[in-house]
């Protein structure tokens, strides 16, 4: 996954440890907590935490969510507290308003600091999304994972540090996790990288005209784009973040291979749903349609969120996606696959 400043997005796996890897830093810095008070290291001692850093549009971090939720339903009243840290990835993941409504649709019911700031992402030294740091009763961080994977050898860690700290009778079976739509696992022929709208990390952008920075510029899309490039049609205005649609008709097209094309999205400035259509080698979707598209493609933005557009059921091939919008104001931030 694409290499995200300050941090890596997106990842599957990229390392995990174990031993004393010092104390649990405090949990200063929130702008607001769901779920609870607010919570501290101090008020946490007694207990084993797990630490975990994720972004509500993130679909790595979505992924992780079924195990989360899971853990800490098994393990609650054994000493174990999940502390879900919601360290914002873009602009719009900073709003507290926009966190509560994403912890309520994704049914997050464990402690949620807003950490809109970084400030908590930052006293852990973290760099990655999503990331898991155990930590024993004594708050000493005892084992870390960073990206997804690794669930029973996590799990196993948990049992270890509740048996440590004196629980008794513990199931010691894992979790069996059965999800769908973008907390499903992701398939095993992925071969399009998560790619960012805004300029500031655009990669693989192909249509005939240069992308211009902060400014309304016509675009045509590619005729015929290679794996995993892509390209605007229509006026758009490409930022650091995001690309907004500035009139329509407009669209986004990108040839993909994976089994699942994921966009994170938002309406207008002023709000206003944003209504689309989106096809695969030219056809309305079908079966193939996401959790937010219908079989005809249509579908509305109508928050700031990722939005699942295509899960292919059959052979996953090389495949043209094109998305058109039918009202402006459109913001388009990423593509994710899975």
């Amino acid at each position: 996954m694409a290499i995200a400043a300050p941090a890596v997005s997106g990842v599957e796996a990229i390392a995990s440890g174990s031993g004393d890897e010092g104390r649990m830093p405090d949990l200063d810095g929130a702008v607001g907590w769901l779920n609870s008070a607010p919570l501290s290291s101090k008020s946490l001692r007694g207990k084993v935490v797990l630490v975990n850093f994720w972004t509500y549009s993130c679909i790595n971090s979505l992924r992780e969510l079924p195990y989360m939720k899971a853990w800490a339903a098994k393990y609650k009243d054994t000493g174990l507290a999940v502390i879900g840290v919601h360290s914002p990835e873009f602009g719009f993941e900073k709003d507290p308003a926009n966190v509560k409504n994403a912890v309520l649709d994704l049914k997050v019911t464990y402690p949620v600091p807003i950490d809109s700031n970084h400030s908590i992402w930052q006293a852990f030294r973290n760099e990655y999304w999503p990331a898991n740091y155990l930590v024993d009763a004594k708050g000493r961080i005892r084992y870390h994972h960073f990206g997804e994977g690794e669930y029973v050898q996590s799990e196993h860690v948990i049992q270890a540090l509740l048996g440590e700290n004196g629980a008794t009778g513990l199931d010691g079976s894992m979790v069996r996790i059965t999800a769908d739509g973008a907390e499903a696992p992701p398939s095993e022929d992925v071969r399009s990288p998560e790619t960012y709208v805004g300029y500031a990390q655009a990669e693989n952008f192909a249509s005939p005209e240069r992308m211009s920075r902060d400014s309304r510029k016509t675009y045509s899309p590619p005729a015929s784009p290679a794996l995993n490039q892509w390209g605007f049609g229509g006026s758009w205005k490409a930022g650091a973040e995001s690309g907004q649609l500035e009139s329509v008709p407009g669209k986004i097209v990108f040839r993909f291979h994976a089994r699942d094309v994921h966009m994170v999205l938002g309406p207008s400035k002023k709000g206003t749903p944003v209504r689309f259509k989106v096809k695969l080698n030219g056809a309305a979707p079908g079966d193939d349609h996401g959790f937010d598209s219908g079989a005809d493609g249509a579908g509305e933005v109508r928050e700031p969120r990722m939005y699942q557009l295509i899960r292919q059921k059959g052979l996953v091939n090389d495949v043209n996606f094109e998305i058109e919008f039918l009202d402006p104001g459109v913001e388009a931030f990423s593509f994710t696959f899975g």
